[in-house]
């Protein structure tokens, strides 16, 4: 398979059955209402979808120099792309800690290295851009975010404003087509 590439219609299947991806009625964090529902936390819990989406993702650390992910969702991602890849991660928070260290994140980043982004879902990209930009302030190149689902309502857009491209296993469409 090329890069990112996985056995979708595969994927797909093995995120219904373990609840992670169920159609119906829901509404989202920012409001709006939803005829379907991601849950990539219930797939990364389980080795062989975890192990599955580290694989797929890898490929696209080819020229990183770390992995990154944002807590809570993304950090099993990175970890699994981080062992599939052998490229070291980090685990950046939502805000910067309000104690100890005060660190935005955890793990090594020198000024320069190239930083590939990983995503359950992305949705807007708000949160995804904000991440970024703390990032780059530290001194973090960060031209790619791969992610697990885009879910094609904005997040491509936010992130091409401030250079970075998206990349995704799985998109809208293909989900809304196995239903």
């Amino acid at each position: 398979m090329s890069r990112g590439e996985i056995d979708r219609a595969a994927f797909v299947a093995a995120l219904q059955a373990c609840g992670a991806l169920r159609f119906g009625t829901f509404t989202l964090t920012s409001g709006k209402t939803s005829s379907y529902y991601v849950d990539i936390k219930r797939a990364v819990t389980r080795p062989e979808l975890l192990r599955m989406i580290g694989a797929a993702m890898a490929p696209y650390a080819r020229r990183a120099d770390r992995i990154a992910g944002v807590e809570l969702g993304a950090v099993p991602i990175a970890a699994a792309v981080s062992l599939a890849s052998r490229k070291p991660f980090l685990m950046v928070r939502k805000a910067a800690k309000e104690h100890g260290t005060k660190e935005d994140f955890e793990g090594e980043l020198n000024r320069g290295d190239r930083v590939l982004f990983v995503e359950d879902v992305v949705t807007t990209g708000g949160t995804l851009r904000i991440a970024i930009d703390r990032l780059r302030a530290h001194g973090a190149r960060i031209e790619d975010v791969v992610a697990v689902v885009d879910r094609e309502e904005g997040g491509e857009k936010v992130l091409s404003e401030i250079g970075v491209r998206l990349h995704a296993l799985l998109r809208a469409t293909d989900l809304l087509a196995s239903k």
